[in-house]
């Protein structure tokens, strides 16, 4: 019987987001697809170095070992590359023991008609365009940003016992729709909208799917003290009282619990994620990626675009 991903979390990962191909990226796009192939053909048994998502990955991996019977995770190499040019992709993946033996190679079409083919629950890229096709057929993804450095230049590559994954709330958890008052009506209007609606659930956002799996995962990989399991998640958000109450009572209605939770009520967050230390924070607004992304790995979830209804374009 063929085997399905219908049970599983999968991730989807550009092939430069799992490994570092920035020379490789410069050389396509100033000399061109030719010299690009020839590069990576001539430079097939070079191993590539570790890229922006290669630790999220090789973490998440590692929760297939709690269950040696029955995979939890599965990745999914998911490349504009060609077949001919992909074999230095294959050559890390082995060299670095990533149990990963699915791939779409689409030779420069768009990656995002696969998306739900692999059952694909988080997207990952360092290609705005795919990331922004993948928000816009409903699959959790984010445009990743190259790695922090340590002060020494050095990039920290030390490894946590645990995978942590910190989560912006409002148009990344929880949908734009409070998002959207704020930033068109301020803070008052905010506050009041939020309160008056408190007993109502938040509507779910594009990681929403995401941090239930996530939160299913880990009920059922709990220690007997019911700390410290396999995941450890935050919720780092601009709220504040009173707007925290929605928040708390959402989490609830899903049946999803967060590890830790910060109501930063406008301070940066930046402090913050750097003595959480997550393998990945997902935020939408790029100014506070942009400050986080040089303490932690960081992604960046873009707004969905909708579609006209008169001519089906895009807006």
């Amino acid at each position: 019987m063929p085997v399905s991903l219908a049970k599983l979390l999968v991730v989807g990962i550009s092939s430069r987001a799992l490994f570092d191909l920035e020379a490789e990226e410069a050389i396509f796009r100033t000399q061109g697809l030719a010299a690009y192939q020839q590069h990576q053909l001539l430079n097939e048994n070079q191993i590539l170095k570790p890229g922006a998502a290669f630790a999220l990955v090789r973490a998440l991996l590692k929760l297939n070992r709690l269950t040696p019977d029955q995979r939890l995770v599965e990745v999914v190499i998911m490349s504009r590359n060609s077949t001919e040019t992909s074999m230095r992709i294959f050559n890390a993946i082995k060299h670095y023991e990533l149990d990963i033996t699915r791939a779409v190679l689409s030779g420069g079409a768009s990656l995002a008609p696969y998306l739900h083919a692999f059952n694909v629950s988080l997207f990952l890229s360092l290609h705005e365009d795919d990331v922004q096709a993948a928000i816009n057929s409903d699959t959790a993804a984010a445009l990743l940003y190259q790695m922090p450095t340590q002060q020494n230049g050095q990039r920290d590559s030390e490894e946590l016992d645990q995978i942590r994954i910190a989560f912006d709330g409002d148009a990344v958890i929880f949908s734009d729709e409070s998002e959207r008052i704020f930033q068109t009506k301020g803070i008052e209007a905010f506050e009041r909208h939020e309160r008056e609606n408190a007993l109502k659930p938040l509507p779910e956002g594009p990681f929403a799917r995401l941090l239930m799996a996530l939160s299913f995962i880990q009920s059922n990989f709990k220690n007997p003290d019911g700390r410290a399991g396999p995941i450890r998640t935050a919720l780092v958000t601009a709220r504040s009282s009173p707007a925290h109450e929605r928040v708390i009572r959402t989490l609830r209605a899903w049946n999803v619990t967060i590890d830790e939770t910060f109501f930063m009520g406008g301070v940066a967050k930046s402090d913050v994620l750097a003595a959480f230390r997550p393998h990945m924070f997902f935020d939408d607004q790029p100014g506070h990626c942009d400050h986080a992304s040089r303490h932690v790995q960081t992604g960046r979830v873009p707004i969905k675009r909708q579609k006209k209804k008169d001519d089906g374009g895009e807006i």
